[in-house]
């Protein structure tokens, strides 16, 4: 017996899921252009061409906005990871998420690192929904880590967490977008000398 077919969206329901992703999109390009503490909900509202009292009714507060756009971000990567070939190797699958994370970096989708003390670190952490996704990513990473260091292509010395924040640093780095900016680069030719960079000098020895 066939499933019933899911059941099809309103037009209503659809343009909210439209404008919410709207909104999120505007709010990563912000994070990542201005910081949290910068970034207001005027400005979130005039990016994404709605009125500031339509924004409120999809979020109540400046930090739900982040933690929401976090969400959405870690879906996108846990999205893209689990489209990875099952049998490739640990190694060239963290090059793949870091080239991702790099190119949205470079289109100014990917929100800088928060501090250990800033006001957004503490909205995610109080998230559980960001703290469990945040959480999952970083147990895929950090397997694909042990992987690679058990295959001796990855120094074994370095404690699992220091490649991945390592890797995190660099896939956040502005110096990707000078780089790119300085017109010798496109963005394809910055990620991968960044990628050579930061896997070379990871390497086992």
């Amino acid at each position: 017996m066939n499933p019933p077919p899911a059941a099809k969206q309103s037009f209503r329901a659809q343009m909210l899921q439209a404008r919410e992703e709207a909104i999120l999109g505007s709010v990563c390009r912000l994070l990542a252009g201005k910081g949290f503490e910068a970034m207001t909900v005027d400005q979130v509202a005039a990016e994404a061409g709605i009125a500031k009292a339509s924004l409120y009714k999809h979020f109540p507060s400046k930090e739900a906005l982040a933690c929401a756009a976090v969400v959405r971000l870690l879906n996108q990567a846990q999205a893209v990871l689990a489209g990875l070939p099952a049998d490739e190797a640990p190694l060239a699958k963290l090059q793949a998420a870091a080239r991702w994370a790099m190119g949205r970096q470079l289109a100014g989708e990917l929100p800088a690192l928060p501090g250990p003390h800033s006001s957004l670190g503490a909205a995610l952490r109080a998230s559980p929904e960001c703290s469990a996704g945040l959480s999952a990513l970083r147990g895929l990473l950090e397997d694909w880590i042990l992987g690679a260091q058990a295959q001796a292509v990855l120094n074994p010395a370095l404690p699992a967490p220091a490649v991945l924040y390592t890797l995190a640093a660099r896939a956040c780095d502005p110096a990707l977008a000078w780089l790119r900016d300085g017109g010798r680069h496109s963005d394809e030719q910055v990620v991968a000398l960044a990628l050579s960079a930061c896997f070379e000098g990871l390497r086992a020895r």
